[in-house]
């Protein structure tokens, strides 16, 4: 940021992503006592490739069987460089009493190091008419799952929590679902202003509350039974 603010270039931001990500993944040596520093590195890499989806086993390495990638995660979410978001169905207080671990999503701390990771231009990151095309949208789902983290107090951390339904030829999948005030409330994030609510309007119906949460590059608003916040707003989320 500081250095955007001096000379106004992205391409020097990159610069400096880049150099932080490789002594990031340099900095992965230390935890060469309790795992396989070539096969965390793989699993980092994996988690960042699934952003936006259900984590995968299968599709995590090549080489390493189910175990050793749990065990890999589970260490990249100790040191805090990975957050979860588990499925849960969502139907009361606390939402963790009704989570299914077995349905996991994982966020990278940091927008910047995922996109440097996957050599994504920031130039076109920011701009409105191509932020709908940098990774189908994953990288909007990550910056709003961490600012919601963010927004919640030091002492009492949120964790994470997601919804989704599979059906034959029915089902739906929610971003987020928060707690705001006394309600249960599902969150879509968009990358642009347009894409349909299908499944939040499914959750709505099938769960009986009495709205949701859109974030997107719309300015604040609502419409039916949904209330929209800016992106850049999306801390104001929970309460």
């Amino acid at each position: 940021m500081a250095k955007y603010v001096k000379n106004g270039s992205l391409y020097d931001c990159q610069e400096i992503l880049e150099d932080i990500t490789q002594a990031f993944y340099n900095d992965f040596a230390k935890y060469k006592r309790r795992a396989n520093v070539s096969l965390l590195q793989e699993i980092f890499g994996a988690v960042i490739e699934q952003t936006g989806g259900k984590f995968n086993c299968s599709k995590a390495s090549k080489t390493a069987n189910h175990l050793q990638i749990k065990e890999n995660v589970e260490l990249l979410e100790m040191a805090g460089l990975i957050y979860p978001a588990t499925h849960t169905s969502a139907n009361g207080f606390p939402l963790s009493a009704e989570q299914n671990t077995k349905f996991r999503k994982y966020l990278i701390f940091d927008t910047g190091i995922y996109q440097r990771f996957l050599k994504l231009n920031l130039g076109g990151s920011f701009s409105p008419e191509n932020i709908e095309q940098v990774n189908k949208g994953a990288l909007a789902e990550l910056f709003a799952g961490l600012e919601i983290m963010k927004s919640s107090p030091v002492n009492f951390p949120l964790s994470l929590h997601y919804w989704r339904r599979e059906k034959a030829g029915s089902s739906a999948e929610v971003d987020y679902v928060v707690q705001q005030g006394e309600n249960i409330v599902p969150v879509e994030v968009k990358a642009n202003k347009k894409g349909s609510m299908q499944s939040m309007y499914q959750f709505l119906a099938e769960k009986g509350y009495s709205y949701g949460i859109r974030t997107s590059m719309e300015n604040f608003g609502t419409y039916e039974k949904v209330r929209v916040y800016p992106l850049y707003a999306v801390s104001q989320i929970v309460e």
